[in-house]
């Protein structure tokens, strides 16, 4: 627990500092010393011209090594957001300006992804099966309101898992000023019983007197919350930070995966984001 509470200080020394220290979606925002975009369309002469309007982070975080794991480790910060695309008169979707949020109900794409778990990770990991890295693909609703943002995305994974993940969460959003945008909420994360299997159960041959066998039941596995901070530098450049706590509910708790490693589970990301226009 040690690396938990290094991970809990590292996160809150971030949050503090005036880049923002973190980093995640590539939605929302402020806008700096020029007046701010106010790109609802992108069109000229009053006809809308055909494009795309997105966003790409990119930076470093900090993670568990693996789900219940008490150690971290430094991964690579990767995000992409699109905003807007414009393929004809009638097929319009979104807002042009990338550095304010779409109001309104949205349908967007959700992507995850877990790397490997080796035995080698850790002790308590000693004669456990490897699982190969999981990406998980699928989609996603939400609703953005003036100072807030609801949200529920399915996925399903390969590779590692081919179970079904769900999450919700309801972010309260602020902007103090231009510049800075602020959102904090709750989460509340769901796994299938092929999920909760791959990653706390333990099989009759992965068994030992300090590891019983585990069979776990998928459904509701984690809750948490989230802070997520951005600070919009120009039209085109801004900084995304954010931590991320997720403690481990119902059969994940109960797994001796979690027992010999940790419940609280603490992610801490930070990056640069590039806005991108093109049009054709």
């Amino acid at each position: 627990m040690k690396t938990t509470r290094t991970a809990v200080a590292l996160a809150l020394a971030v949050i503090g500092a005036p880049t923002l220290g973190l980093a995640q979606d590539l939605s929302t925002d402020t806008a700096v010393s020029a007046e701010p975009l106010s790109i609802d369309t992108l069109s000229t002469q009053n006809s809308r011209q055909r494009g795309f309007v997105f966003s790409l982070r990119g930076g470093a975080g900090m993670k568990p090594k693996y789900l219940g794991s008490d150690d971290y480790e430094v991964t690579p910060d990767l995000g992409f957001r699109l905003h807007r695309f414009t393929l004809s008169e009638g097929l319009d979707y979104g807002s042009g300006d990338a550095w304010n949020d779409f109001r309104g109900w949205d349908f967007h794409g959700s992507f995850d992804y877990i790397g490997r778990r080796d035995s080698s990770d850790d002790d308590a990991l000693r004669g456990m099966d490897d699982i190969d890295p999981a990406y998980e693909l699928g989609f996603g609703f939400g609703y953005t309101g003036e100072n807030y943002n609801v949200y529920s995305d399915f996925r399903r994974g390969f590779g590692g898992h081919e179970g079904w993940t769900a999450e919700a969460g309801l972010d309260l959003i602020a902007r103090p000023t231009r510049e800075w945008r602020l959102s904090m909420g709750p989460r509340l994360f769901w796994g299938s019983d092929e999920f909760a299997d791959t990653y706390f159960g333990v099989s009759a041959s992965e068994a030992t007197a300090d590891r019983p066998a585990y069979d776990p039941d998928g459904g509701l596995l984690g809750g948490g919350a989230e802070f997520v901070a951005r600070y919009q530098l120009n039209d085109d450049w801004g900084l995304e930070g954010g931590v991320t706590w997720r403690k481990f509910m119902n059969d994940a708790l109960d797994s001796p995966i979690v027992d010999s490693g940790a419940e609280d589970q603490w992610t801490i990301r930070f990056g640069v984001i590039r806005v991108m226009r093109m049009n054709f």
